[in-house]
């Protein structure tokens, strides 16, 4: 399996990166701040205004390493990568599979049973910490085990779309009885572009980083990050990543945010608001990236797989399922489970 490597963030503004000697180096104002072995940097994502060398770009693309711009606030701008590899006739059957009906309705009926369990099992692990909001998060938890009844016999993805949006909007309303942050911070209800509050904007930060890492993970199995079974396909949007996120989402993101808020990482200091929005500032920023990376480098059993492996390298694991699905290798694609 794929060696975990590191991402390498820069937040500094007005920073320049460049290469030498096997190192990605970065000077800020002239000055040079960091040299890191090229050896053992995965990814670079730059927050902000950058510059980049040519020769850094050069590397970068032999070695397989993507860099990815985001505006400050962690919208996504674009992303450099260069050649791309993998099996032409393992993307060739995931094209030949977009068109296929009952393929991709099995797919997209697992992925969001995947995610329903996940949410489920986040709000039956808070209601055990939670005596007060008890009888509200586990009938929660119980009306979206209805639901994944219901996805059962579904036989349409507008349909199947209907009933995650259902879902989505129980699991979100029980979200506030999960949050005991020390700041006072509150969910209300899920915003994303832009995030009103807080909560919201922390959210929406944990997933832009998941999906960048999902796209980098069907890329280097082979896959398209672009051509998806459940979200519509479009230009210029990562729709298989983003179906893939969907049941990572609670186990991989919403719990790491629970986590931040409620362990007081996170404090009014470490955001930003303007007229319209809430963001996460660089003080902010730093803090969850810096947590981010810690995460990932714990270790879960994967349900299927049965053995230890670091948390970040889930996403690599997935595609790796569905890339054996498209071989013929497996019958069906196997969500991941969070126990």
């Amino acid at each position: 399996m794929k060696k975990l490597l590191n991402t390498l963030y820069l937040l500094t503004p007005d920073s320049y990166l460049f290469y030498r000697n096997e190192t990605i180096a970065v000077k800020i104002g002239g000055e040079e701040k960091t040299a890191v072995p090229a050896k053992d940097i995965e990814a670079i994502v730059c927050f902000g205004q950058m510059t980049v060398s040519t020769p850094l770009l050069e590397f970068c693309g032999e070695r397989g390493i993507s860099i990815t711009f985001l505006s400050p606030h962690g919208h996504f701008c674009g992303r450099f990568y260069g050649p791309v590899s993998g099996n032409v006739l393992l993307r060739k059957k995931q094209y030949e599979r977009i068109g296929k009906p009952e393929f991709a309705n099995q797919l997209v009926r697992d992925i969001l049973l995947g995610k329903i369990r996940n949410s489920k099992t986040v709000l039956l692990r808070a209601a055990r910490k939670n005596q007060e909001a008890f009888q509200s998060l586990t009938q929660a938890a119980n009306r979206l085990s209805g639901l994944a009844v219901q996805l059962e016999s579904c036989d349409s993805i507008d349909a199947m779309r209907g009933i995650e949006g259902a879902a989505a909007a129980i699991y979100f309303s029980q979200f506030d009885f999960m949050i005991h942050s020390p700041a006072g911070f509150r969910f209300e209800a899920r915003s994303r572009r832009p995030p009103r509050n807080e909560v919201n904007a922390v959210l929406s930060f944990v997933y832009t980083l998941l999906t960048r890492e999902i796209s980098s993970a069907l890329e280097t199995v082979g896959l398209d990050p672009a051509a998806g079974y459940l979200h519509t396909l479009r230009p210029g949007r990562p729709s298989f990543a983003l179906d893939f996120i969907e049941e990572l989402r609670a186990p991989l993101c919403d719990r790491f945010t629970l986590s931040l808020l409620n362990l007081g990482q996170l404090g009014e200091k470490d955001f930003e608001t303007d007229s319209e929005a809430v963001f996460l500032n660089d003080r902010g920023r730093r803090t969850v990236l810096s947590s981010w990376q810690k995460r990932k480098a714990e270790t879960v059993q994967h349900p299927f797989l049965r053995e230890k492996i670091p948390i970040g390298m889930i996403p690599y694991a997935q595609a790796m399922l569905f890339a054996r699905v498209l071989r013929g290798d497996l019958d069906r694609y196997p969500p991941f489970a969070w126990r």
